[in-house]
């Protein structure tokens, strides 16, 4: 039996395959909005037939967006947007959905990726004062963030729990938690982005205090039983910044707090970051979590093939693997590698016909007639 087509749990999750759909940021909401284009995307993603499907990272407060056109559930107006997508996506999905809730930091108030993704100055149109755990800039030329004070630390534990309450109104079957990729999570996990001389700041213990009492807020305020996990970077290829002995440090201290799985990303918090990009680059990283930590643990990178991801969940590297770009580029990829396998999996009855004809069994409960 194939090892990606085989149940598995998060949490409470009980998931049909150990394929999870990466969030991936569309940068097409209006005042963090969710558009038709968020029906469309995730509509399209919902059929694909992964165990898993996590939405895009949402920012939990405006200035926490990375971009003035990033989703977010900071507001009424907000929930009631995403909520008429969630509604109908959900109504047909093959997947779970769970949400990603994040905030930017110092790499907030950017361009849109197609518009050059610099950053947009506090007095330019739409743009804002980013915060951070220091006042360092995330590139040198950058304007730098106000570092926050006790009463701004606050306000982002509690913008978390908001978006947090709103993510279990929606229906969302569970919670990621953004602390990767330079955003504001990681900046304090990282002594590169993290000088404090406060108890948030100098040893590891004191940097991974307020990411872990962000976690402690979001768990607290969703219903008893509703898995709550984190994404991390597992390290910042950058000498003398956040490294995978630190991510493991990390991972043992949520799990202690009740967290249901680690999702091992790495890099985005300098420019000076020097990733060896290959097949799988990450999995490694992953590996070591799931080998020190033991929570289930997802592996995410440049894992393009079903046969590579089927090797790495043998081996035991992880419990699930994560596509991300590869799933824009072929939404099927589930389907495909089903085949490839010799595995079966969930699609809509309408698609049933498409089934090639040499795979006898491809879709679960496959029955169709034709008059």
């Amino acid at each position: 039996m194939s090892h990606l087509f085989s149940s598995w749990k998060l949490g409470s999750l009980e998931l049909e395959n150990r394929i999870v759909i990466a969030p991936m940021c569309q940068y097409s909401a209006v005042d963090g909005n969710a558009q038709d284009w968020h029906l469309i995307h995730m509509g399209n993603l919902a059929l694909a037939g992964a165990g898993l499907f996590v939405i895009e990272a949402t920012a939990v407060s405006p200035e926490g967006r990375i971009t003035p056109d990033d989703l977010g559930l900071y507001s009424e107006e907000n929930e009631a947007a995403l909520k008429r997508v969630i509604d109908a996506v959900t109504r047909y999905s093959v997947s779970p959905m769970v949400i990603q809730l994040a905030h930017a930091g110092r790499k907030a108030s950017s361009q849109v990726p197609w518009a050059g993704g610099a950053q947009i100055l506090p007095d330019q149109p739409s743009g804002w004062k980013a915060v951070a755990p220091s006042a360092l800039p995330h590139a040198l030329e950058e304007d730098a963030p106000v570092a926050l004070d006790g009463a701004g630390l606050a306000k982002i534990k509690k913008d978390f729990a908001s978006a947090a309450r709103r993510s279990a109104a929606l229906g969302f079957r569970g919670i990621e938690v953004h602390m990767a990729h330079g955003y504001l999570l990681h900046q304090f996990l990282s002594p590169i982005a993290n000088q404090r001389s406060d108890a948030y700041g100098g040893g590891l213990e004191n940097r991974m205090r307020f990411p872990l009492e962000v976690f402690n807020a979001v768990k607290s305020a969703v219903p008893e039983g509703m898995p709550v996990w984190v994404r991390v970077s597992g390290t910042d290829w950058v000498s003398g910044g956040w490294d995978i002995e630190d991510t493991v440090a990390l991972g043992n201290a949520l799990k202690d707090q009740g967290c249901a799985a680690i999702h091992v990303s790495s890099g985005g918090v300098s420019s000076k970051q020097e990733i060896p990009l290959s097949r799988g680059y990450q999995v490694s990283l992953a590996a070591r979590v799931k080998k020190e930590v033991g929570l289930p643990t997802i592996a995410v990178g440049l894992i393009t093939e079903p046969a590579h991801a089927e090797a790495i969940l043998e081996k035991g590297d992880a419990d699930a693997v994560a596509l991300a770009r590869g799933m824009l580029y072929n939404p099927r990829w589930p389907w495909h590698a089903a085949a490839e396998l010799g595995a079966e999996i969930n699609a809509p009855h309408q698609y049933w016909r498409s089934q090639p004809r040499e795979y006898k069994a491809l879709f679960k409960n496959h029955k169709i007639g034709q008059r």
